[in-house]
């Protein structure tokens, strides 16, 4: 399995005009399966929300990144069990140009979002909010966790609902293949 991840991740490194979506979902596996590749990137919202000690940041402000943008609460469940994939990914892929982003969206307690990413081994992890879910309403995330992927551009290229390994094979090979995307040109 992983030589058929590994000759499929360097035929879309290969790609001369970059990630094509069946590029990628030819990548797709287990968890990744469920996500949902825009045949072309998709602009972003602008709408504010709160970054690093509460500064009005927008998702543009990301830009020349990868960046896996994931929207999740301190009460949800599935969160729960995703966030330890997120830190690691953060570990695993920092220095290839992918960015782990988690927002809290809705009411969570600046004080209960250190204790539950603490709790869960990701709290060197960004500890950025939406509390008004302005944010979360323009990019249209209906339930949490929601993953969005978004190109070294600032646009979105994919998007996952519900968690996910985010250390599988499948994820490392797609996110690989679109940070080496940018990083060609």
């Amino acid at each position: 399995m992983r030589l058929l991840f590994a000759a499929l991740y360097t035929g879309a490194l290969l790609a001369a005009s970059g990630v094509a979506a069946q590029d990628l979902a030819a990548l797709q596996d287990g968890d990744m399966r469920k996500l949902q590749i825009h045949d072309a990137p998709v602009d972003v919202s602008t709408t504010a929300f709160e970054g690093d000690d509460g500064a009005e940041t927008v998702l543009q402000d990301l830009k020349g990144e990868v960046a896996v943008v994931n929207f999740w609460a301190t009460w949800c469940a599935p969160c729960r069990k995703e966030m330890p994939t997120l830190a690691k990914l953060q570990q695993e892929l920092g220095d290839e140009g992918v960015r782990v982003v988690p927002i809290a969206t809705g009411r969570n307690d600046p004080m209960e979002l250190d204790s539950f990413l603490q709790e869960v081994g990701a709290e060197a992890l960004p500890h950025w909010r939406d509390p008004s879910q302005a944010l979360a309403r323009d990019m249209g995330v209906l339930g949490l966790p929601i993953t969005v992927i978004l190109n070294r551009e600032g646009q979105e290229v994919a998007r996952l609902q519900g968690d996910a390994d985010w250390l599988s094979e499948s994820a490392l090979a797609i996110l690989r293949a679109i940070a080496a995307e940018g990083a060609e040109g």
